[in-house]
């Protein structure tokens, strides 16, 4: 199929005039681009140096079989994963489903019976709430009598540093404070690295016994420091979000002080076995070879972010976070005026994308949400959220979260087919 270099957005539905309009936009936001592909080079250096350092090999890229006994390759993962967010440890392994089953994995074994996790960002995601106990569930946080707090974010998006220090100096029981660095399904901003250094370091001014666990995902390799380099003891995040770059297959990673990381290994296996089983399932070139492209496609997912987040903010929607302001990460909110916008915006994600473009996605009953959710991603990855996708639960106020983008031309089309979705609405 041939598409002459005149009209190739045409074949997507966009008119000359949509084209016009996102070169100027494109111009407009030159100078943050190259603000974000400075951070990429950093970061892709980083990624180089702890391959480097590590003396990654072909051999490497093999797996082993049974037990899993001394596997080289998996060991030269969590290595490499240790060096790249600075920490003593890290635990990799395909066998974390997602990144709820990380973050899950950490809570039950770093919280014992009559202690209390402390969350400082808001109510954690939705997917959460049965881990916890803030729905019912017989094998929650709360019915081995371990105790959930929360402090929700001032308006402003900052932590409430009062109530915080308050809630330490009066609950000894505070074995936990927990982060959620990414919005999340709200409206709040994105925590940047240095909030999360300045609240590290109060945190521990007042205790410095009690462990900071944060949730990473969708922030790897936004800035040039991750927060394990500012103070968080111990985090995790997915391999199918950023740090698989659109290669992993699957999986999850939990980095942090070594003492924390082996509890964590011991509650995925079991304490008599912690990280010295587990097989990789021949993943370990996939896993490594994301990993080193990974600056280069958050770079990619962030423009085409930033790229969205100015085409509906230049038609007076509400977007969160505006084009110009810090990102700490892929996610863009649209604040839209129905349920109808919300779901042409995701049907039009949908008809973007390389896989299942035929599919058009409807809003479902969602395991783990408390209303319906609809979702738009035709992935080479199911549920990769790198790759371009965008998802909303249905109910107001009505905002749709676009994200990923393993390259720039890919999020900026599915960007520009949305806003096409919804100017025919109006029309």
């Amino acid at each position: 199929m041939y598409i002459s270099s005149n009209n190739y957005y045409s074949y997507f539905g966009i008119s000359n005039d949509l084209i016009n309009q996102a070169s100027s936009i494109e111009k407009s936001l030159s100078k943050i681009y190259s603000k974000l592909d400075k951070i990429k080079e950093i970061n892709q250096l980083k990624v180089l140096k702890a391959m480097q350092d590590a003396k990654l090999s072909d051999s490497h890229f093999n797996s082993s079989t049974g037990y899993g006994y001394n596997d080289a390759g998996r060991e030269k993962i969590e290595e490499i994963y240790a060096n790249v967010f600075n920490t003593e440890d890290a635990l990799v392994r395909p066998t974390l489903v997602n990144g709820t089953h990380a973050l899950s994995t950490c809570l039950q074994s770093l919280l014992m019976p009559g202690d209390t996790m402390l969350s400082i960002s808001g109510k954690p995601y939705d997917t959460l709430d049965e881990v916890i106990g803030i729905t019912n569930h017989p094998l929650s946080l709360k019915s081995y009598n371990i105790k959930y707090k929360q402090i929700d974010l001032l308006p402003s998006g900052d932590f409430d540093k009062e109530s915080i220090v308050n809630h330490l100096k009066v609950n000894s029981n505070i074995k936990m404070i927990y982060i959620q660095r990414s919005k999340g399904y709200s409206r709040r901003k994105s925590l940047t690295i240095n909030a999360l250094e300045e609240i590290c370091n109060l945190i521990k001014s007042i205790n410095n016994k009690v462990i900071i666990m944060l949730d990473n995902c969708y922030g790897e390799f936004i800035e040039t420091r991750e927060p394990t380099d500012v103070g968080v003891d111990i985090m995790a995040g997915s391999l199918i979000k950023n740090p698989g770059g659109g290669l992993a297959i699957t999986g999850g990673y939990i980095v942090g002080k070594k003492s924390y990381v082996e509890l964590a290994s011991q509650r995925l296996t079991c304490p008599s076995i912690g990280k010295e089983c587990g097989l990789t399932f021949n993943t370990n070139r996939l896993t490594l070879q994301g990993l080193f492209l990974a600056p280069s496609i958050v770079n990619s997912a962030l423009k085409g972010a930033i790229f969205c987040s100015k085409l509906f903010q230049d038609s007076s929607y509400d977007v969160y976070p505006v084009c110009d302001e810090a990102r700490s990460d892929i996610i863009q909110a649209i604040g839209l005026n129905s349920e109808l916008e919300v779901i042409e915006f995701c049907k039009a994600i949908q008809a973007a994308a390389p896989v299942d473009s035929y599919v058009t996605p409807e809003p479902w009953d969602m395991p783990g949400y408390d209303s319906k959710v609809i979702m738009a991603a035709g992935a080479f990855i199911q549920g990769s959220s790198i790759e371009l996708s965008a998802d909303a639960p249905i109910k107001e106020p009505f905002t749709v979260y676009f994200q990923g983008g393993i390259t720039y031309e890919h999020s900026k089309l599915g960007a520009l087919m949305a806003y096409n979705n919804i100017k025919k609405i109006k029309e």
